[in-house]
C-alpha cells in the first residue's frame, strides 16, 4: 500500500534555536531525521511507495532525499575508486513530493494528493512526527476483518494531568489521573480507504470530519496498542528520542531487530 506522510506543518512546538529553520520531520533522531525513521518503519513491512505532503520546509526535505548518502548508514566496499554498497536504505523506495501548501489542514493535504494514490482502494497515512513499533501487519489484518473504511491506532493517554470532579457548590469530589481514565488517544498511524474522501470537505480535517463521520456509521476501527509509542511533537520529546537512539534503546527501529516478521 502507498503511504501518505503529512510533513508540511510549521512544528511551532518544536522550535528551539535552529528548530526555527528546520521543519519538524527533519529534526534529527540519531544520524537521520525523524521522517526517515518513519519511512524505514513502513519499508520494513514492505510498503515503499511514499507520498509526501509538503509545505513548510519543503526544500529541506527535497534536498535530503535528492542528495541522500547511502554510505552514512550502510556498509560498502571502495574498489578502484568506486563504491559498492553492501546494503541500502532507500534504493527501492518510490517517493512522490507534492507541495500541498503552507497553511493547509491535514484533510485538505490528503485531498490534494489523492491523484497520486492511483485509485488504490486502501492506503496508509501518518502524521510523520510519532515513532512506534506497532505491528503493522496485525493492524492491517484487524482493519480488514472488521470491514472498516478507516482505522487508527489508539494509545493510552499520555498526559500527566489530573481530571477534577467539581460539585455545583465548588467542592472537589474526586481527582483522577488522566492515564487512569478508560480513554485512548489517536496515535497517528492510519489505514484508510477511498471512502474517507466522501467525508472530507474542502479545507477539512481528516479526524474531525472524515473519521468522525465514519465513526457515526460504525466504519472506524481503533487498534488499541499499549506498546512503544512516542511522539516528537516538542523539542523535549525529540531530544528524548535522540538520547534513546544513542543509548541503543530504539524499539521503533524494527528493521534492526532479528526475529520480527519481514
Amino acid at each position: 500500500m502507498k503511504v501518505v506522510l503529512f510533513c508540511g506543518g510549521y512544528g511551532m512546538r518544536m522550535r528551539n534555536g535552529e528548530g526555527d529553520l528546520i521543519p519538524k520531520p527533519m529534526q534529527m533522531v540519531g544520524p537521520r531525521p525523524l521522517l526517515w525513521h518513519v519511512m524505514r518503519y513502513y519499508a520494513y513491512y514492505g510498503h515503499t511507495e511514499f507520498v509526501l505532503c509538503l509545505g513548510y520546509g519543503a526544500a529541506r526535505i527535497k534536498e535530503f532525499f535528492t542528495t541522500y548518502c547511502e554510505t552514512e548508514s550502510n556498509d560498502f566496499v571502495l574498489r578502484d575508486g568506486k563504491i559498492e554498497l553492501l546494503s541500502s536504505d532507500i534504493s527501492n523506495w518510490t517517493i512522490t513530493f507534492v507541495d500541498t501548501g503552507l497553511e493547509t489542514p491535514i484533510g485538505e493535504r490528503l485531498r490534494r494528493v489523492r491523484p497520486y494514490l492511483d485509485g488504490d482502494e486502501y492506503f496508509l497515512a501518518n502524521y510523520a512526527d510519532v515513532l512506534s513499533d506497532v505491528p503493522l501487519d496485525a493492524m492491517i489484518k484487524e482493519f480488514h476483518d472488521f470491514g472498516a473504511a478507516a482505522s487508527m491506532i489508539v494509545v493510552p493517554p499520555q498526559s500527566s494531568f489530573h481530571v477534577v470532579d467539581v460539585a455545583p457548590g465548588g467542592g472537589i469530589t474526586g481527582i483522577t489521573p488522566v492515564s487512569d481514565l478508560p480513554l485512548g488517544e489517536n496515535g497517528g498511524y492510519f489505514i484508510l480507504s477511498q471512502e474517507v474522501f466522501d467525508h472530507l470537505p474542502e479545507n477539512g480535517d481528516l479526524v474531525a470530519d472524515a473519521c468522525a463521520a465514519l465513526a457515526e456509521q460504525g466504519k472506524l476501527y481503533g487498534y488499541r496498542y499499549d506498546g512503544f509509542w512516542k511522539p516528537a511533537d516538542t523539542f523535549k520529546e525529540r531530544a528524548e528520542l535522540d538520547a534513546a537512539y544513542h543509548d541503543g534503546t530504539r524499539p521503533w527501529a524494527v528493521w534492526e531487530m532479528p526475529g520480527l516478521p519481514a
